[in-house]
């Protein structure tokens, strides 16, 4: 069973900082490109940014300067580095792996359960 776990969420003030953290673990073969996803009340999931395992890097344009992603391969764990929080970035955040649990079979794309990012005074 493979599962991604995210954690470092929380409440924080404008213009403060959050670093999220997703691991996927269980039984799998490979990970190829993991990402974050967000989801506003209200509004559906958008990209935040995914990260190849070769390194390439996809921000939503709007995001870009603020946050970064950055991974582990060695660890199986992905991050979101987010400043200059604004309240406007208020959301579930959404780790997501595309991962092939053995040799030989296709990439399958598997999903956190979410963190909440409040950004609020």
């Amino acid at each position: 069973q493979v599962q991604l776990v995210e954690s470092g969420g929380g409440l924080v003030q404008p213009g403060e900082s959050l670093r999220l953290s997703c691991v996927a673990s269980g039984s799998f073969f490979n990970i190829n490109t993991m990402g974050w996803y967000r989801q506003a009340p209200g509004k559906q999931r958008e990209l935040v940014a995914h990260l190849t395992r070769g390194g390439l890097t996809t921000y939503a344009d709007s995001l870009k300067g603020r946050f970064t992603i950055s991974r582990d391969n060695a660890l199986n764990t992905v991050y979101l580095q987010m400043n200059s929080l604004k309240p406007e970035d208020t959301a579930v955040y959404y780790c997501s792996a595309d991962i092939q649990k053995h040799f030989g079979i296709q990439f399958a794309t598997y999903w956190g359960q979410g963190t909440q990012v409040t950004v609020s005074s």
